[in-house]
């Protein structure tokens, strides 16, 4: 189950004997984690965790989960950055063979003192012995990368943490800001929204407050940056630019972003002459409704040859600034272009 599945499970039922987190975004892992200490240990006594390191044998790991507690009612074992799931290179097979079966016995005869709970960045391969025990036995968590489309379930979440509500205009903006995100960092969205508990304390945010504080992002520059372009205002088009240039942001980067929203716009507007309806663009976009109005919108402000040109000069712009061969200036050319047809 993913991050969100997990939180609303931890909340309705009892906690598990076994978790396993697996995934790159460590952000949320963490959150999972924290979630899970304070279900075990409702107070501030934590004594009952116990942090064992990534290097920890499979004989300490049991030793522990086995171990009765001294100054809690429960032990809570942790395995930070667990090797347990690596590719075996140059193991010794039987030996490896062996602590996997001592942790199959483990998992599916857990003491109801302990709770073992496993966190590594590693690609779980779920073919493997081990992997099905912790499927049977306990719950895995999987803490992936959030995409754009799924980001209103950490909005929802975090606006409750803080006792926040956005406006609708601060919401649409929100939305559509993060949705030229190629990844979204939680990490670095988390610091953003403390900041934006100290800029205001209104309990209701409005999107003034919203690009007051989460202009310095670069991806939100780089939106308002697309934004001019699609609505054909070249002046603040082009000063967004420079400010980004100057800022230092890689131009790669810049036209990866536009190359993705001139693709996006191109689908659009195929999608239009087919007929499509906005529900069903959303959903060939993976974006939410009024992200795809709004690109429905857009869309219409060009004409298709136009964009597949476009995405044809990215191409050749992109190859010439790897290659050295040509400088920003070329981008201006494709941006005043795109604002002049």
């Amino acid at each position: 189950m993913n991050y969100f599945e997990a939180i609303a499970n931890l909340k309705k039922k009892e906690l598990s004997s076994l978790y396993l987190i697996s995934g790159e975004e460590s952000y949320l892992a963490n959150k999972f984690e924290k979630a899970v200490i304070k279900k075990t240990f409702p107070g501030n006594n934590t004594d009952g965790v116990q942090i064992l390191s990534t290097e920890a044998s499979v004989d300490e790991i049991v030793n522990s989960v086995e171990s009765m507690p001294f100054f809690s009612e429960k032990n809570l074992i942790i395995v930070r950055n667990s090797t347990l799931f690596k590719e075996r290179k140059n193991a010794n097979e039987k030996q490896a063979n062996r602590n996997e079966e001592k942790l199959i016995q483990l998992f599916s005869d857990m003491p109801t003192y302990s709770i073992l709970l496993l966190v590594t960045v590693d690609k779980i391969d779920k073919r493997r012995k081990l992997y099905k025990a912790i499927d049977k036995h306990g719950i895995h968590v999987e803490a992936l990368p959030i995409k754009a489309r799924d980001i209103k379930d950490w909005l929802q979440n975090k606006l409750y943490e803080i006792h926040r509500e956005f406006s609708r205009e601060a919401y649409e903006y929100f939305i559509e800001a993060t949705s030229v995100m190629a990844q979204i960092s939680l990490g670095y969205l988390e610091q953003e929204f403390e900041k934006l508990t100290l800029y205001t304390d209104k309990t209701r945010i409005e999107k003034e407050d919203l690009i007051k504080v989460f202009s310095s992002i670069p991806e939100v520059s780089i939106f308002a940056m697309l934004d001019a372009i699609s609505e054909k205002k070249l002046k603040q088009a082009l000063v967004l630019l420079e400010e980004q240039l100057i800022a230092g942001e890689h131009p790669l980067r810049l036209i990866t972003m536009l190359s993705r929203h001139t693709r996006q716009l191109l689908q659009v507007n195929v999608l239009l002459r087919q007929g499509a309806t906005s529900r069903q663009i959303a959903e060939s976009l993976g974006v939410v409704p009024f992200i795809a109005e709004r690109l429905m919108k857009k869309s219409r402000s060009f004409k298709q040859e136009v964009l597949q040109q476009v995405l044809i000069d990215l191409a050749e712009v992109d190859y010439q600034l790897k290659s050295s061969q040509a400088d920003c200036i070329a981008l201006e050319r494709i941006i005043i272009n795109l604002c002049s047809e």
